[in-house]
């Protein structure tokens, strides 16, 4: 059953006593939860379909919090049942909690942790369910969590700034857009009216905007719901689908601030998953395999599984990184001194800062980079519009005599 199919239903129901009790439950269908609730021996009252869970529900955030909280409780000695209850009782969402107490449930039954998290795979990426299984067998489960929660951290910031500084250029131009639209539709037919009580003769950049202004006015909102309607059957449709995804992966790779951001973040998240793997005891391989499965960019994510299959064929990892232009000089350098030294867990950690460093900065600094073209392009859409409408005052003294 795919997480995506699942619900959240709230329910009232009496047990042998004639007690009534209330609870949440997380499941497909609600004859599942009268299932579920008469093996309890509860008699239901009331039930009531409450949320769809999602995808967009389960939050890294939220991920993040709960393996951190888990480490500190671990580390305090608690044992794990006791760690899974507390986090379970205490937990503010509906949904959370329900998982959690499931997760209490099956521990208690004798199921490794990471085990159960694998019946969720879209509560837990399967990373999750790697570095804790690792600690299940290291006996290091507390050890692993705080490990895991730091990179999981590190990763979320750096996808935070890396949409922050995507999202800027897109927010100016949508702007500037509204402010042509409102000064074409608005503004300029109201100068027209004026110039033709005059009958007087425009200039032919005013008389072009003016024509323009016309256009949208009479066949604007066609256009408009024609191009709605077209993004937003692209979004429903062709989005989901990898080839379309591809595409568009592929022309954004074209662009080079945004190439070498979107480059630096997935090489970030890369290294720092090779780095985690590697201090849990994952073999390399395996390591990059779970790599493979956290890279969101499509081409980014086949490099990486090439990777894979090179090793598995005995090359080593820095010749297999001279297959893919997408790996810079720098990747090639260092883990080639990382193997031949034996060192490659310390060269892996010192390219996972460096790449963080360089998307970081890069986020930081796009803005500024990109402000000066913006504000000149704003300025030349508006001034021309500001130019044409009052280019005509300049002769509206003859035309009035």
């Amino acid at each position: 059953m795919s997480q995506s199919d699942l619900y959240l239903y709230t329910w009232q129901a009496v047990d042998d006593s004639g007690k009534l009790l209330c609870g949440e439950s997380l499941l497909p269908r609600s004859q599942e939860v009268f299932g579920q609730l008469l093996q309890k021996g509860l008699q239901p009252i009331v039930l009531k379909k409450s949320l769809k869970m999602g995808k967009g529900y389960w939050k890294n955030k939220e991920r993040i919090a709960f393996v951190r909280q888990l480490a500190t409780l671990l580390q305090t000695g608690l044992p794990l049942t006791l760690s899974l209850e507390l986090l379970a009782s205490d937990h503010p969402l509906a949904g959370w909690r329900c998982v959690l107490a499931d997760l209490v449930k099956k521990v208690n039954e004798g199921q490794p942790l990471s085990s159960v998290m694998k019946e969720y795979p879209q509560v837990f990426p399967p990373i999750y369910a790697q570095i804790i299984s690792i600690g299940e067998l290291t006996g290091q489960l507390d050890s692993c969590c705080a490990q895991l929660a730091i990179q999981q951290e590190q990763v979320m910031q750096l996808q935070k700034r890396v949409k922050k500084a995507l999202r800027y250029p897109l927010i100016v131009m949508v702007v500037a857009l509204a402010i042509t639209l409102l000064m074409l539709t608005l503004v300029l037919p109201e100068f027209a009216k004026i110039y033709d009580s005059f009958d007087a003769q425009l200039p032919w950049f005013t008389q072009m905007l003016i024509s323009t202004s016309g256009a949208i006015v009479r066949f604007g909102p066609a256009v408009s719901l024609f191009f709605a309607l077209g993004i937003g059957l692209y979004i429903r449709y062709l989005h989901p689908q990898e080839k379309w995804r591809w595409r568009e992966q592929a022309w954004l790779l074209r662009l080079p601030l945004v190439r070498k951001l979107i480059g630096d973040g997935c090489l970030c998240q890369l290294f720092q998953t090779l780095v985690l793997t590697q201090h849990a005891g994952m073999t390399l391989s395996a390591g990059l395999e779970a790599a493979e499965i956290t890279i969101s960019n499509l081409h980014y994510r086949r490099a990486v599984g090439q990777l894979t299959q090179r090793l598995s064929q005995g090359i080593a990892l820095n010749k297999a990184l001279h297959e893919s232009v997408l790996f810079p000089a720098l990747c090639r350098q260092l883990v080639r001194i990382g193997e031949e030294s034996g060192a490659l867990d310390t060269l892996l950690e010192k390219l996972a800062h460096w790449h963080a460093e360089q998307a970081n900065e890069l986020a930081d600094n796009m803005a500024q980079k990109i402000e000066p073209l913006m504000m000149l392009f704003m300025g030349v859409i508006v001034g021309g519009l500001v130019i044409a409408m009052y280019l005509p005052i300049f002769n509206l003294g003859a035309a009035m005599t």
